[in-house]
């Protein structure tokens, strides 16, 4: 690619990570370096783990090994930290076509990372890298410096319903 964008996958609606994976094996099936820098995150046994392990299409990283759902802001905090000074190294380094920062939106949204430290990663990006950020709640500022943004939107959902995570299709 001569010049990568900064995608933005964000919304209410179900399909960031989703749409994120998608981006993700379509690249590496034309032959791109690929990696995928999850935040807030801690579930290894989610399909994309799953799958990524038996096949090797690209890396999935997740430093936090505990159950986000119930950690407290105190204990996202260290991993979180952890986290966005990986994404920097990696993005630096210029090693990749595609780096995914999944739900770094809700990193901000949670205060473990702040709109300008996204900001300045993003201005950071080398010029052929695409550079795609997901999660709920995106900062204005990171959607007008976006190249593209696509917003996820809640129609219906049967989680209102009381219908439960399947394996498989929600993880």
């Amino acid at each position: 690619m001569k010049k990568g964008l900064i995608q933005v996958y964000t919304g209410d609606g179900k399909g960031k990570t989703t749409a994120a994976l998608g981006l993700a094996i379509r690249a590496a099936g034309q032959g791109m370096k690929v990696i995928i820098i999850q935040f807030i995150k801690g579930d290894r046994t989610c399909g994309e783990h799953l799958f990524t392990a038996q096949y090797h299409p690209f890396e999935i990283v997740q430093l936090n090994t505990g159950d986000s759902f119930t950690q407290s802001l105190e204990e996202l905090r260290s991993t979180t930290e952890q986290t966005l000074a990986l994404a920097e190294k990696i993005i630096l380094s210029g090693g990749y076509d595609v780096v995914i920062l999944d739900e770094i939106f809700v990193a901000i949204v949670k205060g473990l990372v702040s709109t300008e430290q996204t900001l300045d990663l993003m201005s950071k990006k080398p010029e052929p890298m695409e550079l795609v950020l997901t999660g709920r709640g995106a900062p204005r500022e990171i959607i007008e410096q976006a190249d593209l943004v696509t917003e996820m939107v809640a129609v219906k959902h049967p989680f209102t319903k009381g219908t439960t995570a399947r394996k498989g299709l929600e993880y």
